[in-house]
């Protein structure tokens, strides 16, 4: 089978392109043929036949007017999807498989897709990955980014309220940038095209079938982690954050819980605020054996995130780890954690919640819970593939 795999970003960047670059590399090592279509940076790691990509978008070191055009090409871009048709005439692909794309590359890829259509005998399969709600929020995150709070005015198509609220980086003209882009494709129905939405969690779901259009064309796939091998480690007394130091993150719940001490390894545009803190001790950001140890030896870890998230791997991770996740209940992650069995859930900005939670973890309790923790399974890459090729294949 020939996949392209398209995602604005070629390089390590976030989540999107961990799970497009271990699902394309596993991909290839059962046999089938993958290319890849996105932003042209110095970073880039994967590449297609025609080495075809767009150019870079770089606001920061451009004239006003360059700036100007630039904006106007996040809504559509000629050049994204003038290339993809180039690239799929070359590469013919079974399934083009779609990942973020929204800015950078825009849905007019999807008209590549559709020119396709048209110029060939063969319809492809398009698939999309929803690593956000931007079917159905223009800031992506469902979040009103003055108060920090779950929001959902934009459900129902309601895309004005995304400018009336400034939600895109508080400015107007992005925030109208982002209402127009949402507008256009809304109502136009370029998404009708894509065969298959994935979602990484129900609660995904939930929300992208508020819209009609989508209801019949949603299936959940929580998110794949790398196989772990069981081994029990000695655990030691202390509560750890590890990840994202930002707002959504819930770093202003770990401060106000101020009677217990946390060990906090990453960073973030709240790095100041962490260093400041009384009750968290900042390591910085860790990866690989040395955060494989912090989460293995920690009494347990924490996720007090106050925004719809989906399907976070830190608590999959932990988990897989044998560590149990004291988190907020809200968007995806219930459906990660057995309250009670694998940790805990509680409410979002709720510091006192967070310390009660932490103080029920006693010697039995948290020894039933690091077992429990030891019988979870989630999807490998290899688990995942089989039931994503069933999704090509449909």
């Amino acid at each position: 089978m020939k996949i392209l795999m398209v995602n604005k970003f070629l390089y390590p960047n976030g989540g999107s392109e961990t799970y497009m670059f271990k699902l394309g590399a596993y991909l290839k090592s059962i046999g089938h043929e993958v290319e890849y279509f996105g932003m042209e940076h110095e970073g880039r790691i994967v590449s297609n036949s025609l080495d075809l990509y767009t150019e870079t978008m770089d606001f920061h070191n451009s004239s006003a007017l360059k700036k100007l055009k630039l904006s106007l090409k996040t809504v559509y871009s000629g050049e994204a999807r003038n290339k993809m048709k180039r690239l799929l005439d070359e590469f013919e692909p079974d399934v083009v498989h779609l990942n973020n794309f929204n800015f950078q590359l825009t849905p007019s890829i999807i008209y590549a897709v559709k020119d396709y259509d048209k110029s060939h005998s063969k319809k492809i399969k398009l698939i999309y990955t929803a690593h956000d709600f931007q079917l159905v929020c223009p800031n992506h995150m469902m979040m009103d980014i003055h108060t920090n709070t779950p929001c959902e005015k934009c459900i129902g198509a309601k895309f004005k309220n995304c400018t009336k609220n400034k939600c895109i980086h508080n400015s107007t003209l992005k925030s109208f940038l982002g209402t127009l882009e949402a507008e256009i494709y809304n109502k136009n129905k370029i998404y009708s095209r894509i065969d298959n939405i994935i979602c990484c969690s129900e609660f995904m779901k939930k929300m992208l079938d508020t819209n009609p259009a989508f209801k019949n064309k949603t299936v959940t796939l929580h998110n794949f982690i790398d196989k772990i091998e069981p081994k029990k480690s000695e655990k030691e007394d202390y509560v750890l954050y590890f990840g994202r130091f930002a707002e959504e993150k819930g770093i202003e719940t770990l401060i106000g819980a101020n009677n217990t001490n946390f060990i906090c390894a990453g960073s973030g545009p709240l790095e100041e605020k962490v260093n400041s803190a009384s009750n968290l001790k900042n390591i910085g950001f860790k990866t690989g054996k040395e955060l494989e140890e912090l989460i293995r030896k920690a009494k347990c870890t924490v996720y007090p995130s106050i925004w719809y998230e989906n399907c976070p791997f830190s608590v999959m991770e932990s988990i897989m780890y044998q560590t149990p996740v004291i988190a907020s209940n809200i968007g995806g992650i219930p459906e990660l954690i057995y309250d009670g069995k694998t940790g805990y859930l509680i409410p979002p900005n709720d510091s006192k919640a967070l310390e009660e939670a932490i103080n029920k973890l006693d010697g039995a309790t948290l020894k039933n819970m690091v077992e429990n923790c030891s019988k979870k399974e989630f999807d490998t890459v290899e688990t995942y593939t089989k039931k994503l090729i069933e999704i090509y294949n449909g």
